[in-house]
C-alpha cells in the first residue's frame, strides 16, 4: 500500500472536514472557522507543492457538498494483443483514453464520451474490469482521492483521430509499451488490464 505523504493526508482532512463544514453549518461563526481551516489547507500544498496559494485557495474554495472520491473512468480497448493508447499533449505520454466523470451521465456513457474525444473511436462497453482507489495504486498520490473505474469497450464506428488533448493514437503490445502518463495510468494497471486478455474468465479486480 502506497503511503501518503503527511503534509498531503493532513491537508486531505483538513479540507474534507472544512468542506462538509461549510455544506452542513447554519451558524456564521463556524462557517467562519471552517473557512480558516480550508485556508490552512490550501497553504499547506502551496507550501509543498511551490504552486500559488491563492490558486490553491480558489481551487479548494471550488469544492462544494459533502466531500466524496472523484471518479476517474477509463475506456480498455485490445485490438488482437495490443492495447489502445493516446498521447496526451499536457506531457508528451500515454495514457488509457478517459477522464473524470461529469454530472449527469454515467459512468458508461462517460466513457463512451471521452474514447470519441480523445480517440475518435466510438465504442460501446461491455465489461468492468477494476475499481481502484488510486491512493493504493500510484507512487505519485494527487491533491484530491479518487477511485479509477476501468471499463473494457469494443470498437463499433468511428477511426483513429486526436483530439483537443490528445496528439497520437496508438495500439501496443504488453512488450512494447510507450512512456506512460503516470498521473493517470501506471505500468502495473496496465499490466493487469493485459492480464484480463490472457484470461478471458478473470473477475473484475477492486479494493
Amino acid at each position: 500500500m502506497i503511503v501518503l505523504e503527511k503534509w498531503l493526508e493532513w491537508a486531505r482532512r483538513m479540507q474534507a472536514i472544512s468542506q462538509a463544514g461549510l455544506h452542513f453549518s447554519k451558524d456564521v461563526f463556524d462557517k467562519e472557522r471552517y473557512t480558516e481551516l480550508q485556508q490552512l489547507s490550501s497553504e499547506i500544498i502551496a507550501t509543498y507543492t511551490g504552486e500559488p496559494a491563492e490558486d490553491m485557495e480558489e481551487m479548494l474554495a471550488a469544492e462544494k457538498g459533502y466531500p466524496t472520491p472523484k471518479l476517474d473512468v477509463r475506456g480498455i480497448v485490445f485490438k488482437g494483443d495490443k492495447l489502445l493508447l493516446v498521447k496526451e499533449k499536457m506531457d508528451n505520454r500515454w495514457s488509457l483514453p478517459g477522464g473524470f466523470c461529469e454530472i449527469g451521465l454515467s459512468a458508461g456513457e462517460n466513457v463512451v464520451k471521452e474514447m470519441k474525444e480523445e480517440s475518435g473511436f466510438d465504442v460501446k462497453p461491455v465489461k468492468l474490469l477494476a475499481v481502484l482507489d488510486s491512493d493504493k495504486h500510484t507512487d505519485k498520490p494527487q491533491l484530491f482521492h479518487y477511485y479509477k473505474v476501468f471499463l473494457q469497450c469494443e470498437i463499433v464506428g468511428g477511426g483513429a483521430q486526436e483530439g483537443v488533448e490528445t496528439s497520437e493514437i496508438g495500439f501496443f503490445g504488453e512488450s512494447e509499451l510507450p512512456p506512460l502518463s503516470l498521473k493517470r495510468n501506471t505500468n502495473a494497471q496496465i499490466q493487469m488490464l493485459f492480464s484480463f486478455l490472457h484470461n478471458k474468465k478473470k473477475a473484475s479486480v477492486f479494493d
